[in-house]
Formats: structure tokens, C-alpha cells, sequence
């Protein structure tokens, strides 16, 4: 069989890579025969739909902050949310 070659000779990507999304048989199955987990034939590439600005904020508040917990950083967060933004105190 195939999939038990594969198995012994490649690595996980490699592997991964030869799951066919279009095949009869089932992913749980093929992904049984190649000895990868369920779970990551499941997961595509490239879903990441990128951070939020809020996500990205954090981040930099982290740098500038590095020893603020998570208490600390959502009262920055508060703060900056309470105070009006140059463009859209603007008339």
C-alpha cells in the first residue's frame, strides 16, 4: 500500500501534503494510513485572517510595557477607548 511507504519514509509535511481532499475515501481514514492527526488534516493554510487593531495594540503596549499583566494592559486598553481620537474630534 502507498500510504504505509509514505508513512516510514517521509516527513509530517510531506505527509500532510498527500491527504486528497477530493479522494472517496474518507480524511479520517487517510489520515490513519499516513499516521498524522485527525485534527491537523482539518486545519488549511493560510486561514489566519491577520490581527485586529486591537490585537496589534496590545502588542505594542506589551513592548512599551513589558512587565504590565493582563489587568494592566486592558486598563491602558480602557484608557486609550475613553480618549477622543484626533480624527474624530475634528469637524
Amino acid at each position: 500500500m502507498i500510504f504505509w511507504k509514505a508513512r516510514l519514509a517521509s516527513r509530517h509535511a510531506e505527509r500532510k501534503a498527500m491527504i486528497d481532499r477530493s479522494h472517496d475515501l474518507p480524511l479520517v481514514k487517510q489520515a490513519k494510513a499516513l499516521g498524522i492527526s485527525r485534527g491537523s488534516v482539518y486545519s488549511l493554510p493560510g486561514r489566519f485572517r491577520g490581527r485586529s487593531r486591537h490585537h496589534a495594540r496590545m502588542d505594542e503596549l506589551h513592548l512599551d510595557y513589558p512587565f504590565a499583566g493582563s489587568r494592566m494592559l486592558r486598563d491602558l486598553l480602557a484608557l486609550e477607548a475613553s480618549r477622543p481620537d484626533a480624527c474624530t474630534s475634528r469637524r
